[in-house]
């Protein structure tokens, strides 16, 4: 057994021994102690900062999976907490270890929230929350920060934005940091128990990319939802919903956003992007299968007709065929240089003319049905005014 995993154990030993006999008891005592020895050791082999990121019943310790807790049953309740991150930046006393405990504790049991709260005091060493990703204004490097919960999605912009930057900088794929947008955005969909569609806004043109790609990743979840997926099969597809457009990063800006008609030698450019992207995912340290197929195959229709060209005719993936219809409608639904954004149910209507020709007639009507069953749920969430 690892250090890291010795740790979390000893944590999670210390929260239930609270709960069963209360933080006066020996018993508790004990529990304590040992998790704030383990937090040490931890401390003494891996350096003084740390940090765990809880994602979808996975525990990602700094970059590396746990693989020893893929089935702990205490990853889900700390996401359904809202605790996706604990971070350790210093050498905590006991007593400030202990008062974490507390905090965690009565986060898990669902006391109120005090923003105000001790762990997200700058000057304390060990906090948890939710996970955002954000520069590090010295280094221009991510940084992941324990936050309060929210659901605005400003950070997930950024983060988005900043995931495009890293791949056209230097080609890697930031896993991590795509995979936590994707629990951002589930979460946010899920907020206060209430399904809902927090569908980003565009303000300018030039932000399209961003939150095109998030919008797209919302409702594919909402979709595979809807078709009764699994939770992991639910994450993998909006996975491979955020990062369907990922290969536009290697179109120049000034293709991507011209206002007028393209030529045919620009036209060809932007699609080569199904190409590119699908390369850019599979170079990655952890391919990504689904998410580059989806990326490789999200213009094809059911007819055949599309682009990347194939040379032999096949059917595509599902998870192509539903990335392609939430891609559409969400496209339909927002401004062009061209022309004004479509009313919801101009967009589903074309949806349903063209199902066996450009969509899958089944999952077409899924979706237009489910779009139509929670328009009132649709949330207008604004991008924050510094996204790009």
């Amino acid at each position: 057994m690892s250090d890291a995993v010795r740790f979390l154990t000893g944590l999670t030993q210390a929260l239930s021994a609270s709960v069963l006999y209360g933080e006066a008891h020996p018993v508790y005592r004990r529990a304590a102690d040992s998790a704030f020895r383990q937090l040490r050791d931890l401390q003494s082999t891996e350096g003084i900062h740390l940090d765990f990121s809880l994602l979808d019943g996975e525990v990602v310790f700094r970059d590396r999976v746990v693989h020893e807790l893929r089935t702990w049953d205490w990853a889900p309740r700390f996401a359904e907490a809202g605790i996706q991150r604990i971070e350790v930046t210093g050498v905590a006393d006991a007593e400030e270890f202990e008062d974490f405990l507390d905090q965690l504790g009565g986060r898990l049991a669902g006391r109120p929230f005090d923003s105000s709260s001790v762990r997200h005091d700058g000057n304390r060493s060990i906090r948890f929350g939710h996970v955002s990703v954000q520069r590090d204004q010295a280094t221009g490097s991510p940084a992941a920060e324990a936050t309060p919960v929210s659901y605005g999605l400003q950070e997930e912009c950024q983060a988005i934005h900043w995931v495009h930057d890293e791949v056209t900088r230097s080609g890697r794929l930031p896993l991590l940091e795509a995979e936590v947008i994707v629990q951002s955005l589930s979460v946010a969909m899920h907020a206060e128990r209430a399904s809902v569609l927090p569908l980003l806004q565009l303000k300018e043109f030039d932000q399209y990319t961003t939150t095109h790609s998030m919008n797209v990743a919302v409702l594919a979840m909402a979709l595979a939802e809807s078709l009764e997926l699994g939770s992991a099969q639910v994450r993998a597809v909006g996975v491979a919903g955020l990062l369907h457009d990922l290969g536009k990063v290697r179109v120049a800006k000034e293709v991507l956003l011209k206002p007028g008609k393209l030529t045919e030698a620009e036209r060809a450019e932007i699609q080569r992007h199904p190409v590119e992207g699908a390369r850019i995912l599979l170079a990655g340290d952890q391919p990504l299968d689904l998410a580059a197929v989806v990326a490789y195959e999200h213009h094809l229709m059911m007819d055949g007709s599309g682009y990347p060209c194939r040379h032999s005719p096949r059917d595509t993936h599902y998870g192509s065929r539903m990335v392609h219809v939430c891609d559409v409608y969400d496209a339909l639904r927002t401004k062009r240089p061209y022309r004004d954004p479509w009313d919801s149910e101009k967009a589903l209507q074309y949806i349903e003319e063209r199902a066996g020709v450009e969509f899958d007639p089944a999952l077409a009507a899924t979706f237009t049905a489910m779009i139509r069953r929670w328009d009132h749920r649709v949330l207008g969430v604004p991008p924050s005014p510094t996204s790009p």
